[in-house]
């Protein structure tokens, strides 16, 4: 008999403990197929890089904007070190002797760099592949993300995304990292409890909002931060590529 069988003839105090202790059955699942048990229902992404390559880019041009307003430009470390973090408060940070009267101006001509390179900014190899099995498998999937809504739905509208994710939270919509409200506001809007939602993110930003919200988190390397940064914030596990993503979440997800 498969696992699903034994599911469906269960008496329903015991599917109950199932479904509270392991979650319930993946959607698609059948008598012919495995039972899936999912640990977590809901896996919100950071986007700049987690899931899309953009962290070089950004780096360059949160140092032209800064250049471009006359404040000391930051070295990468620095520039890097902000990225997740909503625009302006990224900015401040990076920039601490540009005025804050000056703020604008320097808003304003980073979203001009940032759009000249637009066109040269893509999905991590395999982020695709990864969406598609976890939604196959049954989980919510969310975004969130420092970037402005405006952004987020620019990069959204691309025809491989559209319909891939069921949720989403800005910056410039909801409190920024690493306050919890984006998370809180995400387990609000589906109904789950801290434990059923899986925060994902390149930085410790990302990590430390997790567990403000009280979330299990999974950090990646090969975005903004480096991971030994992330041992204080105890993630499940670091992965080091998209594919390292892709089979740890399968597995554990």
């Amino acid at each position: 008999m498969s696992y699903s069988s034994f599911y469906r003839l269960a008496p329903k105090s015991l599917r109950q403990r199932i479904c509270a202790e392991h979650g319930p059955l993946s959607r698609g699942s059948s008598d012919n197929t495995t039972m899936q048990i999912r640990n977590f229902d809901l896996i919100a992404f950071d986007w700049d890089g987690t899931l899309y390559d953009s962290t070089t880019i950004i780096v360059h041009c949160i140092q032209a904007a800064v250049r471009d307003v006359g404040g000391t430009v930051p070295t990468d470390q620095a520039a890097s070190y902000v990225i997740g973090l909503g625009l302006m408060q990224a900015l401040a940070y990076a920039a601490p002797d540009v005025p804050p009267e000056k703020y604008p101006e320097l808003g304003a001509r980073y979203q001009c760099h940032y759009a000249a390179h637009a066109n040269d900014l893509v999905l991590f190899e395999g982020v695709l592949p990864l969406l598609a099995a976890l939604k196959a498998r049954g989980h919510l999937l969310a975004v969130a993300t420092g970037k402005s809504r405006r952004g987020l739905d620019e990069v959204l509208h691309r025809v491989e995304l559209q319909g891939m994710f069921d949720g989403s939270r800005t910056a410039d919509e909801t409190a920024g990292k690493p306050d919890p409200r984006m998370l809180h506001e995400l387990m609000d809007e589906f109904n789950l409890p801290a434990a059923r939602v899986l925060m994902v993110g390149d930085t410790t930003h990302d990590l430390q909002m997790a567990m403000n919200a009280a979330c299990p988190s999974v950090g990646v390397s090969y975005g903004a931060h480096e991971p030994d940064e992330f041992v204080a914030l105890g993630p499940r596990y670091v992965a080091h590529s998209v594919q390292q993503l892709h089979d740890w979440l399968l597995a554990n997800g």
